[in-house]
């Protein structure tokens, strides 16, 4: 049998002493024995006597109870600790579970706000409605008008008893002779009157503007007859070109109207420069009230050009001494021409005979010549029927006004206009009540 190898603690235990006997301390039990009575045992204190027999406390007492008060805070931190950890867990939610919340949020939010938008759109046209009807009655109207409120939100303005603006335009308001073919007006400030939400009287408009467009395309038709079209000249005059018949003939008519305000609530037309044309022989002026508004027919260019080329025509020109007179010919000369036919040629054919031909008025002279209208290749009765023309009776074919209607006197008219589709004035007014 082998022999185990020497344990050097062995050998150094065997080198140390014995060990001194062990004797316990005098000293109490660390647990005191309880008493058969607890409650007949006597309380501890300081009056003790010797033959007392209560056990002694334990000089560790307080040591073991702060050891354990210390491992209670342990635990309750330790707790306290896993409850935080949890709640935050609990309380900060991934960001998906965020994402997911704000949008639930927002889709709450934008539903909510439709909503109120809505219903506030809703109110705005039914109100719209109800002044389109108001105005319709109110102004006598064939067409129902348009109102648009503006400004958002519409129910705190109305709670508020003030709008911001309302835009209202008017189509085909009779005036006179013809028709306004819009009035637009823009009313800002607006204060109503009455209790809400039912008893609104009326409405008080700080400042009122729009415009009143009278258009030409009415005018034609309304004036004309379809056979008359109105034209800008530029500044407050127009134009207007037309077809009359006068003696079985058609003319061609040109008037000339300067556009007035009258009082602010009207507007009147002064015509002038009229005249008819026979297209490629003469034009007729009939005049006006002024002196120097007389009454004229003069010869076209080519009406000239073809009198000059006819002898015959000469000839019954050059014997009437008025016209000669006029013409401004010598009387050696007419003598000279109407005494050789190349000397006639040569007389009419200068420029100077042209234009004085082209300048000759034929009203006077012809009155106490009418054979000659014939010879001019004029019908003598269409110059009788247009002497008997009166310029008031041809003015008032092209002469307009209108007047804003009664229920609309409180509007003045501003500034007149003419543009390329008719004739614009300026509408103003403040202060204006409307309703009760």
């Amino acid at each position: 049998m082998p022999l185990r190898p020497p344990n050097p603690y062995e050998e150094l235990a065997q080198l140390a002493g014995p060990e001194p006997p062990y004797d316990e301390p005098d000293e109490p039990p660390l647990i005191p024995s309880i008493p058969a009575d607890p409650i007949a045992a006597p309380s501890a204190g300081p009056s003790a006597g010797p033959g007392d027999n209560r056990p002694s406390v334990p000089p560790g007492h307080r040591r073991a109870g702060r050891r354990g008060s210390r491992r209670g805070r342990a635990k309750r931190r330790a707790r306290r600790r896993t409850r935080q950890r949890w709640t935050r867990q609990r309380w900060t939610p991934s960001p998906l579970r965020l994402l997911r919340r704000v949008v639930k949020l927002l889709l709450f939010v934008t539903a909510g706000a439709a909503l109120l938008f809505l219903a506030d759109r809703c109110a705005a046209m039914y109100a719209e409605k109800k002044a389109q009807q108001q105005l319709q009655h109110t102004l006598r109207l064939t067409a129902e008008p348009q109102v648009d409120i503006k400004g958002f939100p519409f129910l705190t303005q109305v709670a508020a008893k003030r709008l911001d603006r309302v835009d209202v335009t008017v189509p085909h308001v009779a005036a006179d002779r013809v028709t306004l073919a819009r009035v637009r007006a823009s009313a800002r400030d607006i204060r109503l009157t009455g209790s809400l939400p039912t008893a609104i009287r009326g409405a008080v408009i700080g400042d009122l503007s729009g415009e009143v467009l009278l258009a030409f395309a009415d005018m034609d038709r309304e004036l004309g007859a379809s056979q008359v079209r109105f034209r800008d000249l530029g500044g407050d005059s127009i134009g207007a070109l037309g077809r009359l018949n006068v003696a079985g003939q058609e003319l061609v008519v040109r008037a000339q109207a300067h556009l007035r305000r009258d009082g602010g609530h009207a507007i009147t037309t002064e015509i002038d420069g009229m005249s008819l044309d026979l297209p490629h022989v003469a034009t007729y002026r009939p005049g006006g009230q002024g002196p120097d508004d007389r009454r004229s027919l003069v010869l076209h260019r080519e009406a000239a050009e073809r009198i000059a080329k006819d002898a015959a025509r000469v000839k019954a020109l050059f014997s009437v001494p008025a016209i000669v007179e006029r013409l401004g010919v010598p009387e050696e000369a007419v003598e000279a021409a109407l005494g050789s036919e190349e000397r006639l040629r040569e007389v009419a054919g200068t420029p100077r005979f042209l234009d004085g031909l082209t300048r000759l008025n034929l009203v006077d002279v012809l009155v106490d010549h009418p054979w000659l209208l014939e010879k001019l290749g004029i019908d003598p009765g269409l110059l009788t029927a247009l002497t008997r023309l009166q310029p008031p009776e041809l003015a008032d074919r092209f002469s307009f006004s209108f007047r804003m209607p009664p229920e609309a006197e409180r509007l003045r008219l501003r500034a007149l206009s003419v543009g390329a589709d008719g004739i614009r004035a300026e509408l103003s007014a403040t202060g204006l009540a409307v309703g009760k």
